[in-house]
């Protein structure tokens, strides 16, 4: 799995948006749920968002749902997650995972296999 911020990094202000990407490869991709977690300073991880690819469900954390938004492109092997509205309290090291499908805990940790390296998001005020 490979994730990153886009050409603009992950440096946004209050209020604004940033689109992550993750890149799959070497499994079949709509078997699969792609989980973003995120882990800020002094933090456990935490799961925020989720979509099971093999039928397109979706899943979101409180903290999140109705500002953030996962979807998935299985030409590109790619699942995104767009943040809108950002809030300093959204800083984190964010990470994107995969699962066969069906996935049993979306937001939880334990539930996922492959992980990503981590790319971090600095929403300043």
């Amino acid at each position: 799995l490979r994730s990153s911020s886009g050409v603009w990094g992950g440096l946004v202000q209050a209020g604004g948006f940033l689109r992550l990407s993750c890149v799959a490869s070497g499994y079949p991709f709509d078997d699969y749920a792609i989980g973003w977690f995120r882990q800020a300073p002094g933090k456990e991880r935490e799961g925020i968002a989720c979509i099971s690819n093999d039928d397109g469900t979706t899943y979101y954390d409180d903290s999140v749902k109705g500002r953030f938004t996962v979807s998935s492109d299985s030409a590109r092997n790619t699942v995104y997650l767009q943040m809108d509205s950002l809030r300093v309290g959204d800083t984190a090291v964010y990470y994107c995972a995969a699962v066969q499908a069906p996935v049993e805990d979306p937001l939880k940790t334990y539930g996922f296999d492959y992980w990503g390296p981590g790319t971090l998001v600095t929403v300043s005020s």
